[in-house]
């Protein structure tokens, strides 16, 4: 059955495009599961790893120096194949993030890698 949820684009502090949310579930900008959303509105890569939180921009940020870092959740089930779409709408204005504030998308957009990348995967051997 497909996914009847319109995506939603999550944009990065530039204005730019950086991700699509079809809730819970997150997609890069070429349609491949890079994470998820909790209903709390933090978000995991798709290994489980904290990543930030959605704000209502819609952005990825994060503390810089975190007091706590969640642990690593569980996984959620891998979602149905995405097809972005061809265009994007303009971004909102958002507010000027304060020194103490990240955006993930720009500063550390390896957070959110594809199943098949990312430093924290485990080794094949």
């Amino acid at each position: 059955m497909a996914n009847l949820s319109r995506p939603i684009v999550i944009f990065n502090s530039r204005g730019e495009a950086g991700a699509f949310l079809v809730y819970p579930h997150l997609f890069n900008l070429g349609g491949e599961w890079v994470g998820w959303v909790t209903p709390a509105r933090d978000v995991y890569s798709l290994l489980g790893y904290y990543v930030g939180y959605l704000t209502k921009d819609p952005r990825i940020l994060r503390k810089r120096n975190p007091d706590r870092i969640p642990e690593r959740q569980t996984p959620i089930s891998p979602p149905e194949k995405f097809y972005p779409p061809a265009t994007s709408p303009l971004a909102p204005l958002m507010p000027e993030l304060t020194y103490d504030i990240v955006d993930v998308l720009i500063e550390f957009p390896d957070a959110l890698h594809t199943g098949d990348s990312g430093e924290l995967r485990a080794d094949l051997d």
